[in-house]
């Protein structure tokens, strides 16, 4: 008795679930990229430094913006101190060394700069930059 043997053929690759992946890929860099794109105000213009370092973001780095105005916003939202300080105090309790970044408009008042430092201590976060840009060439 002769037994016949089939060779099986090469299976093909299944593009379908590759195609899903890569999608999902995709919506999940354009939402994370349009959350770090609001977090830094566009209507800030923070002062000009010479010996500025990279803006390279800090992992969980909170951002602080204060307008010209003297408003602090943090994450959209417009805060007043106390709402600053109870908002920092429970970030602070969960993540010993937070990093934060003070983007302060070039024209705003310093004392309103120094309340929002002073907020941060109070809040237990003394890991405090501030954001800067390259002065531009002519």
């Amino acid at each position: 008795m002769k037994f016949q043997t089939r060779q099986l053929e090469p299976a093909g690759m299944q593009l379908a679930p590759m195609i899903d992946i890569v999608f999902l890929l995709l919506i999940f860099f354009i939402v994370t990229w349009q959350f770090s794109r609001s977090e830094t105000e566009m209507k800030i213009s923070v002062p000009s430094s010479q010996e500025g370092a990279d803006p390279k973001r800090v992992l969980g780095e909170i951002i602080v913006n204060v307008r010209v105005t003297g408003e602090v916003v943090v994450e959209g939202q417009v805060m007043s101190q106390a709402q600053l300080k109870q908002k920092l105090s429970a970030i602070a309790k969960q993540h010993q060394n937070q990093p934060v970044r003070l983007r302060g408009d070039a024209k705003c008042e310093y004392q309103t700069i120094v309340e929002v430092i002073d907020t941060c201590q109070k809040a237990g976060i003394w890991n405090i930059s501030f954001a800067t840009q390259r002065p531009k060439q002519e």
